[in-house]
């Protein structure tokens, strides 16, 4: 009997032109010969535009839309009652489908916990990447403690409910153990983020308006342009290190953050915005460097960065700050993770990368762990634990 997957997405397939651990995830489940079909059922602000997504064009989303289309109205995404009736017309399309296939409802984030009573699912999966109920910018508002509280009781739900629960760091394989009886805990296993290291290992050419970077020192940053960065960390070692050039790819979802803006006035600071997926190894070339600088906060506790497993797969060497979680992968001229906000220490400590960064048995050691962390490897990991 084949599969039937579907995978409760945090927004759109193309929301941010990101592509995370959920989306992987998704496409993975896509390609499995046992496969059926694969739906990604997710909130959007707006009507969906389009129904067929993923790598091959075969996953088919549901959009379920917010109440209205104002940020503050996404808090119905874990309340039953804002979301129970619009997700029974997805119902209504899986269950001719009942007794003819395996169902499994994987969530990658705890919205539309009700989704996992309306359905006779044969494995209900969570795939925990985040301390989802955290505030991102490590500041909580009032309306920031009801939300939080929204969430809270809706992942503990959703955490009830699993047969099987994925997380990726130890941090947050500790706190879901709490939320269980600890004769359940043993459904909770920890898979890390991993890496598409085919697609990183391979030299690609430099973009043509970089020529100028040739030579210098280059500290690089991809991703997700957020909150949980350390804005004004980055702006000290700039301001210091003038000779360095800083490169910063991805969109911006700082929401107006202050500290951004002044970072980029900066002459050796550059902001390119959000590339596609496969033009983001273009840039790895540029860089000399990867960094991580995120701020002390709970969330940063849980958080294990998909960029981590990238730059070292390129070759590049790493360092991260307030990333408790990868410490375990702390090696000399490999990854470097500090505990401390001090942008003198991280400048000696990226002085102390650049002097062993060409070394060819560092370069083979980040590719080499690198490569153990595929996703591929990961993902059929996760399969057999089912």
């Amino acid at each position: 009997m084949e599969n039937i997957h579907v995978v409760v997405g945090a927004g759109m397939w193309k929301q941010d032109g990101l592509r995370y651990r959920r989306h992987r995830l998704a496409d993975f489940l896509a390609s499995q010969p046992e496969t059926h079909q694969v739906f990604w059922v997710c909130p959007s602000p707006s009507q969906a535009s389009d129904t067929r997504v993923g790598t091959s064009g075969t996953i088919e989303q549901w959009a379920i839309k917010d109440l209205l289309p104002q940020k503050w109205f996404r808090f119905g995404r874990y309340v039953q009652l804002l979301h129970k009736q619009k997700l029974e017309s997805f119902v209504r399309r899986i269950q001719p489908l009942s007794g003819q296939y395996h169902f499994y409802l994987w969530y990658t984030f705890p919205g539309f916990p009700v989704l996992s009573e309306m359905f006779h699912w044969d494995k209900v999966i969570y795939d925990c990447s985040d301390l989802w109920a955290a505030p991102i910018s490590g500041r909580m508002s009032l309306a920031g403690k009801t939300r939080r509280q929204l969430i809270l009781n809706a992942e503990k739900h959703i955490v009830n409910r699993a047969d099987q629960i994925f997380c990726t760091s130890d941090f947050l394989h500790l706190q879901t153990d709490l939320k269980l009886p600890a004769e359940k805990r043993n459904r909770v296993l920890t898979f890390e983020n991993g890496v598409d290291y085919d697609l990183f290992a391979t030299n690609e050419h430099i973009p043509a308006d970089f020529s100028d970077y040739a030579g210098k020192t280059v500290l690089g940053y991809i991703g997700g342009i957020k909150p949980k960065l350390d804005f004004s960390l980055i702006d000290a070692v700039a301001r210091k290190k003038p000779d360095w050039q800083i490169l910063l790819v991805g969109p911006d979802g700082t929401n107006g953050d202050p500290t951004f803006a002044r970072l980029l006035e900066r002459n050796n600071v550059k902001w390119v915005g959000g590339v596609s997926p496969k033009e983001v190894p273009q840039y790895m070339r540029l860089i000399t460097i990867g960094m991580m600088p995120y701020k002390s906060s709970p969330y940063n506790d849980a958080v294990f960065p998909l960029k981590l497993f990238e730059f070292l797969a390129a070759g590049i060497s790493v360092v991260g700050v307030h990333l408790p979680s990868t410490k375990k992968y702390e090696e000399a001229s490999v990854y470097t993770c500090l505990d401390s906000g001090d942008p003198e220490q991280l400048i000696r400590v990226f002085e102390q990368m650049e002097h062993g960064n060409d070394n060819q048995t560092a370069v083979g050691r980040r590719k080499a762990l690198a490569r153990s962390k595929d996703w591929p490897t990961i993902f059929t990991q996760m399969m057999e634990a089912l």
